[in-house]
This record gives C-alpha cells, structure tokens and sequence, in this order.
C-alpha cells in the first residue's frame, strides 16, 4: 500500500510532456527565493554543527554555490516536499555536484535538486545515509550535457534509498558503487541512460521500484581497477522493469580499462549482470524491454583488459526465478554491439528480442565443458520451454559465433544468496 500511494503522489505532482512515457517536473510556479534567502541555505550548510537539522523551506532557489556537508553527523537535511522546495544548480559554474555529504548518520528528504553541473546528490565516506522522497533531474533539452548520476552514494557503509525520484542521468538515475548494506526500495527510475545501477557493491537489496524508460533498466556490475573489488550478494525483487527502451546518451569519458560502460548498454535492456557474483533475481514484471529481458555476461565481452588483483571477470552464482516476461516491443536494437549480437546470432530466428541471454564465457579452468554449469547459473523461471533464451558460443571467434537454446544445463539448480538489511531497514 505504501508503495502504491508513494506512486500516486509521484504522479500528481508530475506534468505530462510530449512523450507518454516522459514526465518532467514542473518547478516553475513555485516562488523564486531571493539572494538573502539562498545564502542563508549555503551558510546552514557551512554552520551545522553535529545533530543539526537544516530546514529548506518551500520555494525555488537559484545556487551558485555547492552545498557541502564535510564530516558531520547525526544531521538531517529536510525541505518542504519534493513539489515545494526546489534546489537549482544551473548558474554553478564550478564543482560537480550540487549536494556533496561527508559523514555519518546523514538523512536528506523532501526536496528537489535540478541541473547539477555532475552529480545531483554525492554522498561519500559515509557510514549511515538516507535519501528519502527527494527529487534529482535534469531540465536540458540536450540530453548528453546532463549529469553522471542523479542519486550517488559511493564508498558508504549502510545506504537507504526510499521513495525518491531520478530522472535523465547520462549514467545512473540511481547508482550506489563501492559500498555495503544497501536498500533502494519504492523508487522510480525513469528517462535515465540506467535506471538502477549496483556496482562493486556487498549486501544489497532492490525491491517495490519502478523502472521504466530507461536504456537499461536494473544493472550489476563489478568493474576492475577501483577501490574496492568485487562485489557480492544482490536481491533484485518485486520490481517494475518496464518498457527501458531509452535511446543511449551517455558519453565516452576517454579509452581508459573501465571506458564509460554504460555506452555500450543496447537500448532495451531490462537488466544486465555484467561480472556480478551472488545475485538473486525474482518476482519482477519485465515487460517489453526490446532487445532483452536480462543479460547474463562477462566483462570479457565488453572488450576492455580484464585483468586486475582480487577481481573475476565471470558472473557467477545466479539465480533467476519467478519473473514475469513480455517481449512484444518489436525488435533488438541495432545501435550497439550487443544489441547486433542478440539480433543477428540468437537461437530463435532472426531480429528477435530475447527473454534471457548468456553469453556463455566461463572460467575453463574449473571446467573444460560448460554443461557442468561451472559459473552456476540457475534458471527457473515457470514456462521457462516458452521463453526465448540464448547462449552464444564465441570459442571459435567473431567470425563463427553459435548460438544455443538448450536451457537444460542451467535448470534444476538453486543458489543460495543471503543478504542482511535488517540494521538498514530500521534507518
């Protein structure tokens, strides 16, 4: 019931623009704050000392300043809702993000950040925080000149991310990298390049979203070379992954190993393990994701060195049951490799959108055959003979891959995923 009344609200306070699968927020009736009135938010943010609470009242603001929090805790940052108190970042000409919060026991609720130069709201080294109800978007008509990430909590310990809004991130509408004891529940994700990316990330759950219009939908990732190795232990459920068939709009941050990833996300993607480990994928609605409903794969595929200490390239340990499928959309998109890769080379006739894909790439070393299912890749999904699945098979190279419909030595498996939020869960 909370769910459905958050998405009522969210509705509500939405205008509806040419797309009928786009709504933008509409700040422009709210009363435009004066000079006076902005600085006194920059100095509660300069002034607040540990167990504050610094009150926005409604009202659209105009910053040209970021709005810094630097090692404090027990401190609660709260608008008047997030159709009342609007923070705008367009006129900042330097730093990143709008909202950066350093510290521990953080909360940020009940407001609205529009057009950071970055990040929309950057939380980092924090052990306790809370975006609650908040709004974070973009208002540019060019898409690619937006920001990397709507909500961005990176290197934290006990992340929650309840009942906010992302929308038109030329990466993630919602990210969380490199972090442990996660929740991202009762969001919506929309209009964003991904609409819910989990990288390099322990302990999470991701549950009651919705997540639509995207170009991908729901990602877990373990990139190389960061900070923080692989990650593990992800529960993706009772999500809406519905019709992410975004054009991709995201730009190439030079050649470097990780590249952009996300530039390589083929329109139409529901959701997209990419060496992820112990990941759980149930009781979801993916629905006309054009090109496929989830994407089981390597990093090697994405072409990038995959080497580097206390990292696996391989997904492993997935479990994917119990979803619901609807690949009527029309067809996989051509306009990156992948998407070619599942038009050209599926097991079920040509140009098809696929329900799930695997790449087939698996660690030899612990087996020479990949009917043992060395990576363990479970899949029991109900009807499962009347879903489209593909492997590909690309040990002969580019010049003759195979693909393969047999789901039979990935069934009759089970894994195990455990994860613990219930700490995260009283926050």
């Amino acid at each position: 019931m909370k769910k459905l009344y958050f998405i009522f609200s969210v509705f509500s306070i939405y205008s509806c623009s040419t797309s009928s699968n786009e709504r933008t927020f509409d700040s422009s009736k709210l009363p435009r704050m004066n000079q006076e009135q902005t600085e006194k938010i920059v100095e509660a943010f300069i002034m607040a000392e540990d167990g504050a609470t610094i009150e926005i009242p409604s009202g659209f603001f105009e910053l040209n300043t970021q709005l810094i929090l630097d090692n404090k805790s027990n401190i609660t940052i709260k608008g008047a809702g997030l159709g009342q108190t609007v923070l705008s970042f367009k006129n900042l000409k330097t730093g990143g993000e709008g909202i950066k919060l350093v510290g521990n026991n953080i909360t940020i609720e009940d407001l609205t950040v529009e057009d950071a130069p970055g990040d929309g709201v950057k939380a980092q080294h924090t052990d306790g925080i809370t975006f609650r109800r908040i709004n974070v978007t973009w208002t540019n008509g060019d898409k690619s000149k937006n920001g990397t990430y709507a909500i961005y909590p990176v290197q934290c310990k006990n992340v929650m991310v309840d009942e906010v809004i992302a929308s038109h991130s030329r990466d993630a509408g919602i990210y969380v990298g490199q972090s442990e004891n996660i929740i991202v529940k009762n969001s919506l994700a929309f209009g964003n390049v991904a609409g819910i990316e989990i990288e390099n990330c322990d302990n999470a759950e991701v549950f009651g979203n919705i997540v639509r219009d995207n170009t991908g939908g729901i990602l877990v990732f373990n990139l190389p070379g960061l900070p923080k190795a692989d990650g593990a232990r992800t529960k993706i459920y009772n999500n809406d992954i519905i019709e992410n068939n975004h054009e991709n709009f995201a730009t190439a941050i030079g050649e470097e190993p990780n590249g952009n990833t996300v530039t390589m996300i083929p329109p139409g993607s529901g959701v997209i393990l990419l060496a992820a480990k112990e990941v759980e994928i149930y009781n979801n609605r993916i629905l006309k994701n054009k090109t496929t409903g989830v994407a089981i794969a390597s990093y090697q595929i994405t072409g990038y060195p995959s080497d580097a200490p206390n990292w696996s390239p391989y997904t492993t340990d997935i479990y994917i049951h119990d979803n619901e499928y609807d690949r009527t959309k029309g067809f996989p998109d051509l306009s990156r490799e992948l998407g070619q890769l599942i038009s050209i080379y599926n097991a079920h006739g040509k140009a098809r959108t696929q329900d799930i894909v695997y790449d087939g790439i698996w660690d030899e070393s612990i087996s020479s055959d990949i009917a043992t299912n060395p990576m363990r890749i479970c899949l029991s999904e109900k009807g499962m003979e009347e879903l489209y699945f593909t492997r590909f098979d690309f040990s002969e190279g580019e010049d003759n891959i195979k693909a393969f419909s047999d789901v039979s030595p990935f069934q009759n498996c089970t894994i195990a995923v455990s994860t613990n939020v219930n700490a995260i869960a009283e926050m």
